[in-house]
């Protein structure tokens, strides 16, 4: 009897460890984490389509991840979207201006983040500056319905 109450403590105890272990690695696979939250700027840019990008997705430089998406929201002025980038704080002042903000996709059907290109600018970005040369998301059912409407014209 004893026995068998220690082998399902063990049992329990290997599921808890397999389940935590799933959370962590969901949260790492994501990019979220419990870690406390690194010092920011913010940066904006606007796009005429976000496609698929949402709050949360990284942003990347080179293909290291130097920031977070903070918001999106319409622009009243333009009526585009608004994109709100919480930058590393190391980075503040090291960015040029005439640097390129594009919305990119990871692989083929994966998640959407947002890649800045340097420019080549003596002037830098500064807190709550925006890029203004941006690129915006390429929609793949676009890209779809361009192809069909162009295969029915021939």
């Amino acid at each position: 009897m004893k026995r068998s109450k220690m082998m399902e403590l063990g049992v329990g105890l290997f599921v808890l460890a397999g389940i935590l272990g799933m959370v962590f690695l969901g949260l790492r696979v994501s990019g979220l984490g419990f870690g406390m939250p690194q010092d920011t700027y913010t940066l904006q840019a606007n796009f005429a389509n976000v496609g698929g990008l949402k709050s949360g997705s990284r942003v990347a430089m080179a293909g290291v991840t130097v920031g977070r998406v903070s918001g999106i929201r319409l622009d009243p002025k333009w009526l585009d979207a608004q994109v709100t980038m919480e930058i590393d704080e190391n980075l503040e002042g090291k960015i040029p201006r005439d640097s390129t903000a594009s919305i990119l996709t990871s692989g083929l059907l994966g998640e959407q983040y947002v890649g800045l290109s340097v420019g080549g600018s003596p002037d830098m970005l500064k807190d709550g500056d925006t890029i203004r040369d941006t690129q915006q998301a390429l929609v793949l059912e676009e890209l779809i319905q361009q192809f069909v409407s162009n295969m029915s014209g021939n």
